[in-house]
């Protein structure tokens, strides 16, 4: 059944406040899916603040341009497409589908926007692939303090072998005085 005039500006303005908030967004085909399998997709993706949304391909368009992001190229959006839209971290939307592709074969990235770009379907594999923002911050966080403890360590030692050669003399000159 066709959309309404009123039902598409709907969807337009639904999409281009999606557009606007998310923290970027990938195209993903979801062909032979159950209803039940895009159900657990659709819960996987709100545990990572993400969100998927079926919409007419013109609309995609009209709404990327509205927020002046690149063209969507008509070979990225060819087929039955949904938008994942990541709103905290920028890479969660796009792994949580990924994941379920991965268990599931059904789900398969075709690209996206992220940080006012166009992904192609590799670059946009690659952000799924890579580890998430705290495993991230951790990694980054133990490379900093790595070389701080080793350095605390090195000024430490000279300062406790000095305190033991103090102890030592204590004892030494103990012994001579007794």
């Amino acid at each position: 059944m066709a959309l309404t005039r009123i039902q598409k500006e709907q969807q337009l303005k639904e999409l281009t406040d999606k557009f606007q908030s998310a923290q970027s967004i990938m195209f993903a085909h979801f062909i032979g899916l159950n209803v039940g399998d895009v159900s657990a997709l659709r819960r996987a993706l709100k545990e990572k603040n993400a969100e998927m949304k079926v919409a007419k391909k013109t609309l995609m368009k009209i709404a990327a341009k509205k927020m002046g992001l690149p063209e969507i190229p008509d070979s990225t959006i060819s087929g039955p497409v949904s938008c994942i839209f990541s709103f905290s971290d920028p890479l969660s939307g796009a792994q949580a589908a990924f994941a379920f592709g991965k268990d599931h074969g059904q789900v398969k990235l075709l690209g996206g926007l992220f940080d006012g770009k166009l992904l192609s379907k590799d670059e946009a594999l690659e952000l799924a692939k890579m580890p998430g923002r705290d495993v991230l911050l951790a990694t980054f966080a133990s490379m900093i303090r790595s070389p701080l403890t080793t350095f605390a360590g090195m000024c430490a030692s000279p300062l406790s072998g000095f305190a033991r050669a103090l102890s030592e003399l204590s004892k030494q000159k103990g012994a001579a005085n007794s």
